[in-house]
């Protein structure tokens, strides 16, 4: 059976450095040629460092401490990372695919028709195949990564969270693409959106938050006969949200921000246009719309990150100066949110205005607990896993208590229980008078805790829906998020 084995590991032992316990310890692990599965668990258990491991960038490329007593790694592994930014080489969209081509000895006089296929394949379309990666949306670059990776015709495919960024339509062309060119391929799948994929894997394996395997079989099988572990460690599965009552309150009160005629601008170019919208102190607002609509531009703007024109009015602020004393924002990726160099020190840079040192240090220590990162206070942001990033960035914004709260994506990356918990304690700051506007691509967030829907398109805010979303159609709500 030796010849039908894809990727076989036994006893894995992965300690970090600064940490007393193993991350993994004796773990052993066999996968069949053409075997498609899931690996799920918490946030942090280490899903991304073992899918790294298999895929031979630990330690061959990130030099992190691991041992295994044997091991069957695949000889042209294909790895689409979780954040899309760590996967790019070059500059541009037809760069990054003719690099890809050209270390596959494919003649130049064929690159052209191939990469047109490939960005075709993830339906990634463009007005020039020449456009600068940092100008596509999150969405856009992750598309572009799957991309890359399928030209390098992986023998094992390795995707982390690769529809993590994406609207529901993008998410469905990129798994049908992975399912239709991956049938004679070994895939390995880490996703939480995991609704997407049950249909289609062979297998699930499930890892506690100890880096142990709690579960492995058929993935109907143990939704039935396991549901209660995917509770116990706030894994996602089908139809969790049922199991939280809708949660939104309709209480309009003052205006806290007014916008007539505006327009964003990236350089001289027109990105996002409001004609007029009004926000209220408590309101709670998801902004939808499809991948590169121009939802995280339009944030950009209302955070005053880039150049605009027309009237963005808070009528609460005295003092131009202090905008930024009342308005918090977090990025799509949370590594730009970055400054300083452990986790305490990254909380208490945002609250650095706070004068009473015991103030802080208890603001500190309250949000270290309920973002859960008490264990990594002393780390550098750059060693947490993604939600970890995610949660810090989101943390470094909450911590200062402004009245106005701007969210790009701030559940990705995120299992089900610190999902939930983010989203309550947003909740609470709402209910606290705090105003939320967040872009999501999670239509139940919009329903279970929003008062109103933005609906961008084409770099325009075209649709408001306001309040009663509770007792709004199903259709409805799912049109604005343009997801049927």
């Amino acid at each position: 059976m030796m010849h039908s084995i894809a990727i076989q590991i036994e006893n894995l032992r992965v300690k970090f450095p600064d940490k007393q316990s193993f991350l993994f310890k004796d773990l052993s692990l066999t996968i069949q040629k053409g075997e498609k599965v899931l690996i799920v668990g918490p946030s942090g258990s280490g899903k991304s460092t073992l899918l790294k491991i298999l895929a031979k960038i630990i330690p061959k490329i990130v030099e992190v401490p691991c041992k295994y007593d044997n091991a069957i790694l695949p000889v042209q592994p294909g790895y689409v990372f979780q954040n899309p930014d760590h996967q790019f080489c070059m500059p541009y969209v037809d760069e990054e695919m003719a690099f890809v081509l050209e270390n596959q000895l494919i003649h130049r006089d064929k690159m052209k028709l191939l990469i047109r296929e490939y960005l075709d394949l993830v339906g990634l379309t463009l007005p020039s195949n020449h456009t600068l990666i940092d100008h596509l949306s999150g969405g856009m670059k992750q598309r572009l990564a799957i991309a890359s990776v399928l030209a390098l015709q992986p023998d094992v495919l390795f995707l982390d969270e690769p529809t993590a960024m994406l609207d529901q339509e993008g998410t469905n062309q990129v798994w049908d693409t992975v399912w239709n060119i991956s049938q004679n391929k070994t895939l390995i799948v880490v996703e939480h959106k995991i609704d997407r994929v049950i249909d289609y894997v062979d297998r699930m394996i499930m890892i506690d938050d100890c880096g142990n395997i709690i579960a492995d079989g058929n993935p109907h099988t143990l939704l039935r006969h396991k549901k209660s572990l995917f509770q116990q460690y706030g894994i996602w599965y089908p139809n969790i949200w049922n199991d939280h009552p809708i949660r939104i309150d309709t209480q309009p009160m003052k205006s806290v921000m007014e916008i007539n005629h505006a327009s964003g601008y990236y350089q001289k170019t027109k990105a996002i246009r409001i004609e007029h919208a009004q926000v209220n102190e408590g309101d709670f607002i998801t902004i939808s719309g499809h991948n590169g609509a121009g939802k995280s531009t339009l944030l950009q703007m209302l955070a005053k990150l880039i150049k605009y024109e027309g009237r963005l009015h808070l009528p609460f602020l005295k003092d131009k100066r202090d905008f930024y004393k009342y308005v918090g924002y977090v990025f799509q990726n949370p590594e730009l949110q970055f400054v300083a160099n452990n986790v305490c020190e990254e909380l208490e840079f945002s609250i650095s205005h706070i004068n009473n040192h015991k103030e802080r240090m208890n603001r500190i220590e309250e949000h270290l607990a309920i973002y859960e990162l008490d264990n990594w206070k002393e780390a550098h942001p750059y060693q947490l896993s993604i939600g970890q990033m995610k949660r810090l960035s989101v943390a470094t914004a909450t911590i200062r208590k402004p009245k106005i709260l701007l969210l790009d994506e701030p559940t990705f990356g995120q299992d089900a229980y610190y999902t939930f918990t983010m989203l309550d304690y947003l909740k609470q700051l709402q209910n606290e008078a705090t105003t939320i506007i967040m872009v999501t691509h999670d239509y139940h967030i919009t329903t279970h805790y929003a008062n109103k829907i933005w609906y961008v398109q084409n770099g325009v805010l075209t649709d408001i829906v306001e309040n009663g979303i509770e007792d709004a159609n199903w259709r409805t709500i799912k049109n604005a998020h343009r997801i049927l």
